[in-house]
């Protein structure tokens, strides 16, 4: 059977699974095509893991026992046709916190001052998309946020009337950095991904999210589906929490691949991500965007969530943000691209993997009934804390 996340050969990796074997998650990480459960009282949980001084080093040698083939574990952890009585994979994170970076690629930018101005309006989008890009052009790339150019260019837009709070943390100092999801909430590998039944334009996001232990330290990298809602957003700021953080709305995953001699922050920095998704009316799209057009580094982006202003004792899990707003008519022509309930999206890239998720309501998505409590008193039963 083919591996469906799609993992690379080289790498540590570390993630999460659930088996009907025991109460609390497994810690576990991958050998020759084998998923295996590593979880100890040195490192019951995945924070604990990235909390140690060499976590590559100490996922290279932990001691484990098999727990199934990646391919068949991988293929039983879609929401649709799982075997409860057989391993499946969860998100590769734990107890860290869920955090996102906004409108870090300045090609993204424009989307979101498009959503604003046409106020929650996908009829309106593409009429606006082009009367901004006739003012400043296409090719923003380039251009640092914070800089004599950006400043230049923020000029423009309000002289046209096109000023958007947008525009502060997209070309201004100071990045945007908001909750996606609390911990223990976000879902992993196969698992169903939740719109908010309010919405009738959003749009996946697919990102890589930076893993980080408590001194601010980035330890790895994961992918990560940052599920937004535009209309809802559009609509004020303000509703960012209502856009981005519902049931079953922050997908990451498949594993974390931690920092090691294969694989290093200048491999994220390379990296391409990539898109699709397949939708059951035959609709399919895809894309790609590379993370060298970033505008703020990852290291950047870390420092703005976390230090002497803001501490995360267990860590945190921050997205990267997106470059990819898709546009692409669905249906009639002008409205551009929102999700349909069944839409398979897939996110992935070359060292990391692939993620992917089912699109359903987040009222229809399993609820989150699994929190940190739980999980300690699993942990504290099974003699593990």
């Amino acid at each position: 059977m083919t591996d469906p996340t799609r993992l690379p050969a080289d790498g540590i990796f570390v993630g999460r699974a659930r088996t009907s074997q025991a109460a609390h998650p497994l810690v576990v990480t991958v050998r020759d095509g084998e998923v295996i459960d590593i979880t100890s009282s040195a490192a019951p949980t995945v924070r604990d893991l990235c909390e140690l001084t060499d976590p590559a080093g100490y996922l290279r040698s932990a001691k484990g026992k098999a727990i199934g083939a990646l391919a068949d574990i991988g293929a039983n952890s879609f929401e649709a046709k799982r075997d409860a009585t057989k391993p499946i994979l969860l998100s590769p994170v734990d107890l860290q916190a869920v955090k996102a970076s906004g409108v870090t690629f300045v090609v993204s930018l424009l989307e979101r001052v498009i959503e604003e101005q046409a106020r929650g309006s996908a009829e309106k989008a593409d009429a606006i998309r082009a009367d901004i890009a006739g003012l400043i052009g296409h090719d923003l790339s380039k251009l640092k946020p914070g800089s004599p150019e950006a400043m230049e260019i923020k000029a423009k837009l309000i002289s046209r009337g096109a000023w958007s709070q947008y525009l502060e943390v997209g070309i201004g100092p100071d990045a945007e950095i908001f909750t996606k999801c609390q911990p223990m909430a976000s879902v992993g590998f196969g698992a169903d991904v939740g719109l908010h039944p309010v919405s009738t334009w959003n749009n996946p996001e697919p990102e890589i999210a930076m893993i980080a232990d408590s001194s601010g330290r980035i330890v790895g990298a994961t992918l990560g589906n940052d599920v937004n809602l535009r209309d809802v957003e559009g609509r004020s700021a303000l509703l960012l929490g209502k856009a981005k953080d519902n049931n079953a709305s922050a997908s990451l995953g498949p594993f974390i691949r931690l920092f090691d001699d294969t694989f290093a922050i200048a491999d994220v920095k390379r990296a391409t991500v990539r898109l699709s998704v397949e939708g059951e009316d035959g609709f399919s799209l895809e894309g790609a965007s590379s993370m060298a057009e970033i505008s703020r580094s990852p290291e950047e982006l870390v420092k703005a969530a976390m230090g002497p202003h803001h501490q995360y004792p267990d860590g945190l899990a921050l997205y990267l943000g997106t470059m990819f707003v898709p546009s692409k008519d669905r249906g009639e022509k002008g409205k551009g691209f929102t999700h349909k309930v069944g839409d398979i999206v897939t996110i992935s890239s070359e060292k990391l993997g692939a993620l992917t998720n089912r699109v359903r309501l987040s009222p229809d998505c399993p609820h989150w009934t699994y929190g940190a409590s739980h999980l300690m008193r699993d942990l504290a039963k099974a003699n593990l804390i």
